[in-house]
Parts: structure tokens; C-alpha cells; sequence
């Protein structure tokens, strides 16, 4: 069995994916596309140390932040560990939020693999406006969908279409978007959205009160700033901070506001591309597998 557990930030994913593990003996992998990073830990609620050696854990700071990451490495990892814990007859269980990431190893998405490691510094001078246009001659089904301003989806189709030589639109028209895995099953607590909102003010300054300032200035003196790992939310507003262009109390509440923001998307993407079952707290999700199983 396949246990997706998914959902917006804040929702206390990671802790319900151990439970689940212990209950089933199970192998945790990592769907969160920033927590595969080393040394990105506090701002992307990586599993602490002690949660991480309950379990096995599988992608979890595997990759340098020098080095750069995409949906097809991914892809490719995440299946060949579902691979390898399956031959094993043992059950496994993804958590995280990064829903396309999820869905392009457990659907039939199909990419090709680039020959060389695209270099996305080209897109860092062009405006949002720029980028959109040149998606639009590139695939204007997929610029129609996606606002201006969204600049992270915009180069993401930019480099669907580098990485495969067709566009996205293309691409996915010649894929029947079915699950190639068996007994998959995706899981979402069930949460209202006020509640949501204050479990993610109060991660961020829970953040902050673990040393997230700290973890950020390393990073700051040490690494190039335009590296992508650094617009994950939480790294990108405070190197905003200390480039001295807002105050850290704008970049606390601007962490806040993104994280809300996202999580709106998050839920989303998960509402019309997953067939979910909403769960109400560990014990219900854990029954309802437990009585799939037969057990």
C-alpha cells in the first residue's frame, strides 16, 4: 500500500506520518521538494532529528543547496525508492506538501531527461511580464492559466518545455493522468481554515523562537543568494531583511502572509488533482487503513 499524507503547511503532516509508519511498520519518503535540500531545516519544519530516527526516512537532505533539483530528478527518485521499499513488502507512506511533485511519480507523467543541468540564471534579469510572453510563445494554453505574476510556475512550465522539447500542454495531453501504482490512497486532515491560519502564525514564530534567524544568516554569508533553494518562504523574505530592503518585523508577517497564501494553493492543486480522503485526527486515518487492510 501506497499512504499519500498531504496538504497544506502547518497541518502536522511529518508527526502523522510516524504514527502511521509505527502502526504499519512502514518506510516514510519525503514530498516536500525543499526538505530534500541539506541545511534548509527550520524554515521548511524538516523533521527534527529524534522524529526522523523513530522511522526510516527516505529523501531528506539529499542535496546540496549548490546543486540544482528538478520535478524529473525527483520523479525518478521518489519511484525508485517506492521501488525498492514495495520489493520489500513493506508499505510506504509520502508526506509532504509539494502536490506536482507527488502526482508526477505516481501518475503517469513521462519526462525526459535533459542533458545537461539547466542553467535557470538566464530567467533572472527577465520581469514577470517577459516571462509570460515567452511562455506564451511557447505554450499559450498553459500561460493562459497561470497569472502574471507567478513567476515560480511560469519558469517551471518554461522548463517542462527545456527539459522535454515539447510543451507542458503537449506533454500532458499524450498521458492518461492514471496512478501506476496500486493501493494508493491520499490523506488530508480535515482542518477549517481559521484554524489552518492560526496553526501557521504560530509555526512561524515558533520558527523563529528554534533559531530560524539564525539558520538564514548561515546560509546568507555563505552560499550565493540567488541560489533556487532560497525562494523557498521563510529564506527569500528574510534574505529580503538582512539586504536591509524590509524590517524583520515586516519579514515575520510577510513569512506569515506567503504561508497562508500557499497553503490556499496547496489545498487547491490537492482538491482537483488527488482523489482525497479527508480525516478528522491519526486515530481515524489509522482505522480506516487498518480496516482497507483487513486487519
Amino acid at each position: 500500500m501506497i499512504i499519500v499524507i498531504t496538504g497544506p503547511t502547518a497541518l502536522g503532516k511529518s508527526k502523522t506520518a510516524i504514527e502511521v509508519a509505527k502502526t504499519f511498520d512502514a518506510e516514510i519518503i519525503n514530498g516536500d521538494a525543499f526538505q530534500i535540500y541539506q541545511e534548509l531545516d527550520i524554515g521548511v519544519a524538516k523533521p527534527s532529528k529524534d522524529e526522523l530516527s523513530q522511522v526510516t526516512h527516505h529523501l531528506y537532505s539529499l542535496i546540496p543547496v549548490t546543486d540544482s533539483f528538478s520535478i524529473f530528478t525527483y520523479q525518478k527518485l521518489l519511484r525508485e525508492k517506492i521501488e525498492e521499499i514495495l520489493s520489500r513488502k513493506k508499505d510506504v507512506v509520502i508526506v509532504g506538501g509539494s502536490g506536482l511533485y507527488i502526482r508526477s511519480a505516481l501518475y503517469d507523467y513521462e519526462f525526459k531527461e535533459s542533458e545537461n543541468n539547466l542553467d535557470l540564471s538566464k530567467y533572472d534579469n527577465l520581469s514577470n511580464i517577459e516571462l509570460h510572453d515567452l511562455l506564451k510563445k511557447i505554450d499559450i494554453d498553459e500561460a493562459n492559466k497561470i497569472h502574471v505574476n507567478n513567476r515560480k510556475r511560469i519558469i517551471r512550465a518554461l522548463t517542462i518545455y527545456e527539459e522535454n522539447k515539447i510543451n507542458k500542454t503537449t506533454l500532458l495531453s499524450e498521458q492518461k493522468h492514471e496512478l501506476i501504482y496500486k493501493d494508493t490512497f491520499f490523506f488530508v486532515r480535515d482542518l477549517d481554515r481559521e484554524k489552518l491560519y492560526k496553526r501557521i502564525n504560530d509555526r512561524v514564530d515558533e520558527m523563529f523562537a528554534h533559531g530560524l534567524l539564525d539558520e538564514v544568516k548561515h546560509l546568507y554569508n555563505k552560499y550565493d543568494h540567488n541560489l533556487n533553494c532560497f525562494k523557498a518562504i521563510g529564506y527569500k523574505e528574510l534574505f529580503s531583511y538582512l539586504n536591509n530592503e524590509i524590517s524583520l518585523e515586516d519579514a515575520i508577517e510577510l513569512i506569515k502572509k506567503n504561508s497562508r497564501n500557499y497553503a490556499k494553493r496547496q489545498m487547491t492543486f490537492i482538491r482537483h488533482q488527488f482523489p482525497t480522503i479527508f480525516y478528522k485526527n491519526d486515530e481515524e486515518l489509522i482505522s480506516f487503513i487498518k480496516e482497507h487492510k483487513g486487519e
